[in-house]
């Protein structure tokens, strides 16, 4: 059985600094680095709790640097000479993995030769097996995939000290509690849990008493005040509903913006008929092979594509930087998800735009959305919006998809190399590079996207010719 506790006294929100903590001065400088200047709530609240060695719950929302705040406590119980598992984190989807084990690089790079594997499903099982057998410090993974290494025994977790289980409440929404209890009963009963969740259901309570120890509880507040995000409501004809969006587009013309629908068949109608008027839109939804949602969230998060129409199962543990607007097309029913959904943008210290359409028959759901707001909603004429540019909305960056990744041990500062040396470029002219197990895609400046895949064409990364395509809707 567990007991809350009550955690010791944080930081100053307004003056926690990363020094203030028990982290060497490599961490610190690598922190400096990346640009950490100082503390979110939930990192100064947890972090002095969970390098203290406490099992943890914390609550607080997806954007509120919780990923930092778990990476730093597991990367400073590392031994990183003993080259066996250490820490392994749960998440609920494969995107949020990928993000996860992305952000825990950065952060390992004061120290050298930490190995990180991701381990989820929608990809073979023999490269990560080939994997595992080479070791790894830290793993993550989504629970059915770990569950399947564990069941084959290509995962061993008896040397492991700490166990993070990421967006808990999400994992158990898609139904992960069996996966979870049998993962963390084959867990050295002695090692550290730490569980984030954005919400707290019945569910992470009988998580807590079978597998914490005397967890320490924290609740931090959503990091995005009320103030960054401008929630507009416009009111639409049924029919128009497809044009209203397009109108959205035209005015507010953002670099991009994240349209969610009620359902699949919504989510097709409006891509189709976006791509229809010359917007660079793509879809999310849960009929997509993972190779074809791997492509498609790359796009959009690098900025190669302006407009991603998603449903709210097939958005989990979608994490996207710096959104500029988010456009409900449809209410949803359920006032919770239009707050996660409004809550995609104006994180960290950007602002952001949330615009609903309703139509009469909607206006039940508009009136609990605003109960749960807890203040009148705006409404705002529709025809006000006029377009404010000139010309078709296209996104800065175009993506360019390299054929060859990780098993062709292609790197980021590979790709970088042949661009801005035989091919070039600057490195201003070069945005996101992400590597997959076969594929490497790189995002240009829209401008020169043709030219450059045709110079790496022409030329070789890594002493090896390469085929390159310009990838397109």
């Amino acid at each position: 059985m567990t007991e809350s506790q009550t955690p010791p006294a944080a930081p100053d929100a307004a003056a926690a600094a990363f020094e203030q903590l028990p982290l060497s001065p490599a961490m610190l400088a690598n922190l400096a680095q990346l640009g950490y200047r100082s503390m979110t709530p939930i990192q100064a609240a947890s972090l002095p709790v969970a390098l203290a060695g406490h099992d943890l719950i914390a609550q607080a929302k997806t954007g509120s640097g919780k990923t930092a705040a778990f990476a730093l406590a597991l990367l400073t119980r590392l031994e990183p000479r003993r080259f066996d598992l250490q820490a392994m984190v749960l998440c609920p989807t494969r995107e949020l993995a990928d993000q996860v084990a992305q952000e825990i690089r950065r952060l390992a790079r004061a120290e050298e030769n930490i190995k990180i594997l991701t381990l989820c499903g929608g990809a073979s099982m023999r490269p990560q097996i080939a994997s595992l057998e080479h070791g790894a410090h830290i793993v993550v993974g989504t629970p059915g995939r770990i569950i399947d290494h564990l069941d084959r025994g290509s995962l061993q977790l008896d040397t492991l000290r700490t166990l993070v289980l990421d967006e808990a409440d999400r994992m158990l929404d898609m139904g992960f509690y069996d996966d979870i209890a049998a993962i963390a009963q084959r867990c050295p009963k002695e090692r550290q849990t730490l569980l984030f969740s954005a919400t707290y259901p019945e569910g992470i309570g009988k998580l807590s008493q079978q597998f914490l120890r005397k967890p320490q509880q924290i609740t931090v507040e959503a990091q995005h005040a009320p103030s960054k995000i401008r929630q507009v409501f416009y009111e639409i004809d049924k029919a128009a509903r497809l044009p209203a969006v397009a109108q959205v587009l035209d005015h507010f013309r953002p670099v991009s913006a994240l349209a969610f629908c009620n359902t699949r068949r919504r989510c097709g109608e409006l891509v189709e008929f976006l791509r229809g008027q010359g917007f660079e839109a793509q879809a999310l939804h849960g009929e997509l092979e993972q190779r074809e949602r791997d492509q498609v969230l790359i796009q959009f998060a690098n900025r190669s594509c302006s407009v991603l129409v998603a449903t709210d199962v097939a958005a989990r543990g979608l994490d996207i930087d710096q959104l500029a607007l988010v456009i409900n097309v449809d209410v949803t029913p359920d006032p919770e998800v239009h707050i996660h959904r409004v809550g995609r943008t104006g994180r960290a210290d950007h602002a952001g735009t949330a615009v609903t359409l309703a139509s009469l028959d909607e206006m039940g759901r508009v009136a609990s959305v605003e109960q749960a707001l807890g203040n009148e909603i705006r409404w705002e004429p529709l025809d006000q919006l006029a377009p404010t540019g000139s010309g078709r909305l296209l996104p800065p960056m175009a993506t360019l998809q390299i054929l060859g990744g990780r098993k062709e041990k292609i790197r980021p500062g590979d790709v970088q190399g042949a661009l801005t040396g035989a091919a070039g470029y600057t490195a201003a002219q070069i945005g996101k590079i992400n590597i997959t197990d076969f594929s490497t895609y790189v995002a240009v400046e829209r401008s020169i996207a043709k030219e450059a895949a045709r110079r790496l064409n022409a030329g070789t990364i890594k002493g090896k010719t390469v085929r390159v395509r310009l990838m397109r809707d």
